[in-house]
């Protein structure tokens, strides 16, 4: 009795039958769960890169004179110059322009009105007010050489809601509270 008992005992050691479809019950929830993270991080990078190009041309339409016998432009109208690219630039990417941030729940650079000697000025340039959901720092002194003056130019900033899910919403592997950046600073045309 003892011996068959061994002989079971044996025999169900060395049967490997079933043992695939258990190494994959274990395995292909784990190559999903990588796969689709490929899929988010791809999107944020993607989402990044558009935010990053979107910032660039709202800082180009910032600084581009409008025409060569116009008046100058206002502030407020440099604005919503560089809003509209940023806007146009989302929507040419399929984004959600609504997804921007609104810039009252993020700090924006601390940047010096032109003309500063060094970077620790006093008050730095506050966005301009009429857009709310892009910061748009006109005259900002880019640079800050040894010698002589400076670069002056425009800085544009927004934040964009990373809108897609990893894990559980509302814990730490919530990408939904991502906030990805885009920062441009372009040079005056006039300079």
């Amino acid at each position: 009795m003892v011996k068959f008992g061994w002989n079971i005992s044996r025999r169900l050691r060395r049967e490997t039958r079933g043992a695939e479809i258990a190494e994959t019950a274990v395995v292909l929830p784990l190559l999903f769960m990588v796969l689709l993270g490929v899929y988010w991080f791809g999107q944020a990078y993607r989402i990044y890169g558009t935010a990053t190009h979107a910032a660039r041309a709202g800082a180009r339409a910032a600084v581009a004179p409008a025409c060569t016998t116009c008046t100058a432009l206002t502030a407020a109208q440099i604005a919503q110059n560089a809003k509209t690219a940023v806007e146009n630039t989302m929507q040419a990417a399929n984004l959600n322009k609504n997804q921007l941030v609104p810039t009252s729940s993020w700090t924006p650079p601390a940047l010096c009105a032109c003309g500063s000697a060094n970077s620790s000025c006093g008050t730095p340039t506050a966005c301009e007010g009429s857009v709310t959901n892009v910061c748009v720092q006109i005259n900002v002194q880019l640079s800050y050489p040894p010698q002589g003056m400076g670069t002056c130019g425009t800085s544009v900033s927004l934040r964009y809601q990373y809108p897609y899910h990893f894990g559980i919403p509302n814990t730490s592997l919530d990408l939904g509270n991502m906030r990805l950046p885009g920062q441009a600073q372009m040079r005056l045309e006039t300079q």
